[in-house]
């Protein structure tokens, strides 16, 4: 089992989905939360569970898809890093790690 950790990064932007999600429904922001949080931890155990990123071709770089969003993350030897909770509309940025010839 590796260990987890969340970048500030990947909370803040589940603070904002949160946050989002609330101003129509605080109990379905309550679900997102606990149903991220969930996904996340089943990381320790599957760390590959996730596809790759597309954007990225980096087998490193995964993602798991929680409704409308994505929780990306990084595999390392011994660590799952959550890197960002990002909308799957959106254009996804460059994130820290993603260079496709790693």
């Amino acid at each position: 089992m590796v260990d987890l950790i969340w970048t500030s990064q990947a909370l803040d932007d589940l603070d904002s989905v949160c946050l989002y999600i609330a101003r129509d429904s605080p109990h379905y922001a309550n679900v997102f939360a606990r149903r991220a949080f969930e996904v996340a931890d089943r990381l320790q155990r599957f760390p590959f569970s996730g596809r790759i990123v597309p954007e990225t071709a980096n087998r490193y770089i995964r993602e798991l898809i929680i409704g409308n969003y994505r929780l990306i993350y990084r595999v390392g030897d011994e660590l799952v890093e959550i890197l960002t909770v990002h909308h799957g509309a959106r254009e996804l940025g460059p994130l820290p790690g993603s260079s496709p010839h790693e």
